[in-house]
Order: structure tokens, then C-alpha cells, then sequence
């Protein structure tokens, strides 16, 4: 056997001295730096080096991102280019009885018109009038209360509205059509734990809100139709009968409905919760609230919800120290809007909503609206409190009341591009809304058509935005 010594010489023999492993150290430098930079060159380089198998097609570049602000100095488009884009498509008699005007919002130049000072029955798009005062009247992140109160005996409470109807029956964890509700859960809990005594009588107080729960212009039919329910300052989930659906049969009694629903849940008879008032300072035991404004006027205009833009109407004219009931609430939208510029001129609104078929408003008026939301705030003091619009208009083909459309045909060049309010009724389509053509110049329009059916009038409205799109038209 090999002694110790014989063994150590042995493995000098093996391991490299220090100047061998420089050198391979060295080497190992150079082919990890020449592999890194032939993957980095390409696969020109590797096969130079004989390290790549036979040529491939080369690897495209990545798509530029055209996501950007718009430029201010892009193209406008002119009187008569605009006006041979549309005129042709203007004429069709599918629209009936047609209203309009395309503005460039930047200089306020109006681009096209037609008979822009009608008056016309708008539909929803009457929601732009209501939107726009709340925005100029109320704080964007005021948020609505409903309020759980002390009642005459210390085994009853009061609840009490504040004109929030996206208050949710719902358990936390499912949505309902508003984004972002209060809960009723929610509600009961603060409840239960301020008063762990029992409760056995439940009061309603909807005395925030006067007059009539329907409008002028109204009919019952459209409770059951899913439209509306009457309008009360205590109402839960839009007072729909499936919270998660858009247009389900609505109730014709919501604030009782809301107070049996919280009778429930801290174990009161249901039956017995009646119409009172709360008593003048009386404790508050819970406290819930909704969204902010800026998102109650988003969701009202994607989802087209007429309870919603009622409700807002009612906080306009309760922050304008009106009476808030329709005919207070329609006066204080059209004082307001009156107050901040917008000439109100042949405008009569029954409602908050469009609903009513006795509303009538002028295209000018809308696109107006419009064309301030889509102005420079820089020029336009307005702008900056009215942005909240723009991102809440539907997206052509895209979500809310214009998911469905802007798919094929004459106006599928406008999906994705035209944002814009809708209005229907029998009779009645209107659009209004923004776009951005083809060279990146913003435009706002309004346009409406009365007369003739929606079936028929509404892909001739859409046709029209979709050639604003595919403006350059100088």
C-alpha cells in the first residue's frame, strides 16, 4: 500500500497549478461572454460559431403600443368633409325624424348640424342633464347615508334613507349591478352590536324624499318590465328582484321591502314594519354608505339605471335647497346646469331619468354637454368636474347599453372607439357621446331620432358615429 507521502504526490500530479486554473478560468470567461453575445446577436452570430442548427425565419419585432395621449395638434376635420361623411347616411328613413350636431370640442367649432334646436324626446340620454348637475353640484366623493337609528322604545329602531339605491341585499362576496354597494349585512351587524338587546319593531323613515314615486310620463307597466320601481329615499338593490340582473320585475313597494329585509335579519316580525319618522336625535346605531358620487354618475350611464338617476337628481336638489321631488329635483337640474352656462333653451324635463315620455330636450344641448365633458379643463373650468362622464359612457361593443352593438356592417369601424349615452323608447333612439377619428382629433356628438323604431333607427345612429370615426373628412 502507498504510504502518505506517495499519495499526496499523486494528487499534486492531479491539481492544476495556479497558473492552469487562470488559464481555464480565463477560457471559461470567453466562451460564456461568446454565448451570451451570440444569443444577444442573433442567430446570424451563432451559426458563425457553428452553434445554431439551420436558419430560421427571424423573430418579428414586438408590436409598437399606440396607447397615448391624443395630440393636440392632430388634423380637424372640416365643415365639408363632416358633412359629406354623414349626409348621405343622415338621410335614411329608418331615422325618422333625425336631430343632431357633431362639435369639435377643442375651439367649440360646431363641425355639422341638423335642426340642432328641435326639441325631442331623448330617452336616457336625458341622464346627461342629471349627471352633469350632479357633478357641478356635488362633491365627487360625497357618499350617500343610510342610517340606523334609536326608536320610541328601547326594543325598536328606525331605519332611515338617504336616497341610496345600491344599498344590497346581497351577502358580502356576490356582486350586484353596482359596483362597490353598501350592505344590508353590513347594516344589521353595526345594529346588533350597538343594541344587543332584542328588537321587535322596525320603522321605516322616507321622509327625505317628497311627492308621487312616479313621474309624469310613467307608466306602472314598467315596474314589472324591469325599468324602475317607485321612487323612494330607502331602496334596496334598485329595487330589482335579482339583485345580479340588469332588468329583472322591480318592486312597487321598495322602502317596505328594505325594512322587512333588516326585520329579518335582527330576528323582528317583518310584518309589522311600517311607514314612521325617526325621533329628533335619536342615537345613531350603524351607518353604512355608498359609493361616491363620480361612481354613482358612471354606473348610472353605463348601465343606463333610471332609479339611480333618479336618486341623483333628488341630492341635486336637496344640495340646491329644493324640493326633493320630481318636479324640485327636474327645476334644480335645469338651474343648475342654467347657472354653470349651458343655455337650457326648449328644455322640459318630467324626470331625472328620460323615462318619461313628456321630456323634451334639443340635440344642442346634449352635444354642448358633451363638448364641455370633452373639452381642455385648461380652457374650461367645467371639464375637470365633468370628466367623470366620459369614462362612465358605454364603449361601443365593448360594455353597458352598447355591448351589443357596433357589430358589423356600416358602423363596426366605430366598436371600440365611440363611447356614448343611449336612449330608447318606443319611438325614440338617441346617441350622444364622443369619438376619436382616425387622425386622433377628439369629436363630441349628439345625435336623435324620433318617429320610428329603435329596431330600425338605432344601427342608422351607429352608423353615423362609426363615420366620425373614419373622419379625416377635410
Amino acid at each position: 500500500m502507498p504510504g502518505l507521502g506517495s499519495r499526496m504526490a499523486a494528487l499534486r500530479l492531479r491539481r492544476p497549478d495556479k497558473r492552469s486554473a487562470l488559464i481555464m478560468a480565463v477560457a471559461l470567461i470567453l466562451v460564456i461572454s461568446l454565448a451570451t453575445t451570440a444569443a444577444l446577436a442573433g442567430p446570424g452570430l451563432l451559426r458563425w460559431f457553428g452553434l445554431a442548427g439551420p436558419a430560421t425565419a427571424e423573430v418579428p419585432p414586438p408590436p409598437r403600443l399606440q396607447l397615448a395621449p391624443l395630440a393636440a395638434d392632430a388634423p380637424i376635420p372640416t365643415k365639408t368633409g363632416v358633412a359629406a361623411a354623414l349626409n348621405k347616411l343622415a338621410g335614411s328613413s329608418a331615422l325618422g325624424t333625425l336631430t343632431g350636431v357633431v362639435v369639435n370640442p377643442a375651439d367649440d367649432q360646431v363641425l355639422w348640424s341638423r335642426n340642432p334646436e328641435k326639441t325631442m324626446q331623448p330617452g336616457s340620454t336625458g341622464k346627461l342633464l342629471t349627471t352633469a348637475a350632479a357633478l357641478l353640484t356635488l362633491d365627487p366623493s360625497m357618499r350617500i347615508k343610510t342610517r340606523v337609528v334609536a326608536g320610541t322604545s328601547p326594543d325598536s329602531v328606525v331605519l332611515v334613507g338617504g336616497g341610496d339605491p345600491t344599498l344590497s341585499s346581497l351577502p358580502k362576496g356576490s356582486e350586484s349591478v353596482y359596483p362597490g354597494a353598501a350592505r344590508l349585512d353590513s347594516l344589521a351587524e353595526e345594529v346588533r352590536n350597538a343594541h344587543p338587546g332584542p328588537i321587535h319593531t322596525v320603522t321605516v323613515d322616507v321622509s327625505r324624499f317628497t311627492g308621487d314615486g312616479m313621474a309624469p310620463g310613467w307608466e306602472t307597466s314598467d315596474i314589472a318590465g324591469g325599468n324602475v320601481t317607485p321612487i323612494e329615499p330607502l331602496i334596496l338593490d334598485g329595487g330589482r328582484s335579482k339583485p345580479d340582473e340588469l332588468d329583472p320585475p322591480r318592486t312597487a313597494k321598495p322602502a317596505l321591502d328594505a325594512g322587512q329585509a333588516l326585520a329579518q335579519r335582527l330576528g323582528a316580525d317583518p310584518s309589522t314594519v311600517a311607514v314612521g319618522t325617526a325621533p329628533p336625535g335619536a342615537p345613531v346605531l350603524a351607518e353604512v354608505s355608498s359609493p361616491p358620487i363620480s361612481d354613482l354618475v358612471e354606473t348610472a350611464l353605463r348601465i343606463s339605471d333610471n332609479v339611480l338617476a333618479e336618486s341623483l337628481a333628488r341630492q341635486v336638489a336637496l344640495a340646491r335647497g329644493a324640493d326633493p321631488s320630481f318636479a324640485g329635483s327636474a327645476a334644480a337640474v335645469r338651474d343648475t346646469l342654467a347657472a354653470a352656462g349651458f343655455d337650457m333653451s326648449g328644455v322640459t324635463m318630467e324626470d331625472g331619468s328620460g323615462l318619461s315620455t313628456d321630456d323634451q330636450v334639443p340635440a344642442r344641448v346634449l352635444g354642448e354637454i358633451m363638448a364641455v365633458a370633452g373639452g381642455p379643463a385648461e380652457k374650461d373650468g367645467r371639464a375637470a368636474r365633468l370628466r367623470p362622464m366620459l369614462s362612465g359612457l358605454p364603449v361601443a361593443g365593448g360594455d353597458g347599453t352598447l355591448d351589443d352593438r357596433f357589430a358589423g356592417g356600416d358602423s363596426a369601424s366605430g366598436r371600440g372607439f365611440v363611447r356614448a349615452k343611449t336612449g330608447t323608447l318606443t319611438g325614440v333612439s338617441a346617441l350622444a357621446g364622443v369619438v376619436t377619428d382616425t387622425d386622433g382629433r377628439l369629436l363630441t356628438f349628439a345625435l336623435m331620432a324620433n318617429g320610428t323604431s329603435p329596431s330600425e333607427s338605432r344601427p342608422q345612429l351607429d352608423a353615423l358615429a362609426a363615420a366620425l370615426r373614419g373622419c379625416g373628412c377635410r
